[in-house]
């Protein structure tokens, strides 16, 4: 590993410390360092607050250093007002000689212009340095970018014999504890979680974060007709609740009713929530919902615990026949991540 990429790493390490706070913002992180000291550094650590080299720069003591400096920074600095001023002409005032950048930021309002900032004002600009770990990293930023639509994660638990639910639906519990308070972790790092009418019918779940410490998701359903009673969970007015459907559009409290089309598909779910620029969803849905995101190809990346339960019966898990990227234990679950590429 040669010094850029150590540097770049510790950005990196610093931007994950942003997940679950800065959506619809990219995850970013910056280290300044000088004669292979590292100076200040920073992360952008909440949406509509100061960026990740503003944090950086403000946490270097003697300024003196920036002309001899070098900042790291895990994705292209900004280039224009937004909720607060661009960070290139920033790092350019500072007088910072050179600044290395993981990846170019594919958003049409930087995407190149503010690498051309940062040169046309004398700074040496490097980048590509981890670019891939960074991409990686910050994939529900450029997926809401480039696919427009958001970043979206399946998520389920089978037995062992492969299935998701008993005959009469009812599917508690299959996965274990700690795989369970993972879930909960998942949940506070993305934007929405989404349950079909079934789910939401059979299984009343809260669709909130309890065994650990983050923001709740934007709930949403998917109730076409309108047939789930009012007393379930979902519609407790606790947290911010989208309820798709073909009836009626109206907002009352945290409760909002979306109207789609007749026969829709789901690109237009998932369309409605681009356009609320909501980067990522959690699908906990059954069997027939996940398997429609499958069918449809829309779907970036599934996480599937398998138990060691069985129920000899029942309604069959979706079947994958790409190979596991990730696989390891979570108590005595099996998970397994796969992804879409």
């Amino acid at each position: 590993m040669n010094t850029d990429e150590k540097y770049m790493l510790r950005a990196l390490e610093l931007a994950e410390l942003g997940r679950g706070t800065v959506s619809p913002n990219p995850l970013v992180g910056c280290v300044i360092v000088h004669e292979d000291k590292i100076i200040g550094e920073g992360y952008h650590k909440t949406y509509g607050e100061a960026h990740a080299e503003v944090n950086a720069v403000n946490a270097v003591e003697n300024p003196e250093l920036f002309s001899n400096s070098t900042a790291y920074v895990t994705l292209e600095p900004c280039s224009h007002f937004g909720k607060t001023p661009p960070c290139a002409n920033m790092l350019v005032e500072k007088g910072i000689k050179r600044v290395v950048i993981a990846t170019v930021d594919s958003n049409p309002l930087v995407g190149g212009k503010g690498i051309a900032i940062l040169e046309d004002g004398g700074t040496e600009v490097t980048t590509g340095v981890l670019e891939q770990e960074a991409r990686n990293q910050n994939r529900r930023f450029f997926t809401q970018i480039e696919k427009k639509r958001p970043y979206v994660i399946l998520k389920w638990a089978q037995t062992s014999d492969g299935f998701i639910a008993r005959e009469d639906y009812s599917s508690k519990w299959i996965s274990g504890s700690q795989s369970r308070q993972l879930v909960h972790r998942w949940r506070s790092e993305e934007d929405s979680i989404l349950v079909g009418k079934n789910t939401a019918k059979y299984d009343n779940p809260r669709l909130n974060v309890r065994d650990w410490k983050g923001k709740n998701p934007l709930r949403l359903v998917i109730d076409p007709n309108l047939e789930l009673d009012s007393s379930l969970s979902l519609f407790d007015g606790t947290i911010d609740t989208i309820c798709f459907n073909t009836k009626k559009a109206e907002k009352q409290d945290n409760l909002e009713f979306v109207k789609l089309s007749m026969g829709f598909e789901l690109g237009e779910i998932l369309n409605e929530l681009h356009s609320r620029k909501i980067q990522s969803l959690i699908v906990e849905g059954g069997a027939f919902l996940l398997n429609k995101f499958l069918e449809s190809e829309l779907w970036d990346e599934a996480r599937v615990f398998t138990s060691q339960n069985k129920f000899e019966k029942g309604i069959s898990a979706p079947n994958l026949s790409i190979p596991a990227s990730e696989e390891l234990s979570v108590g005595e679950d099996s998970l397994k991540i796969y992804r879409n590429v």
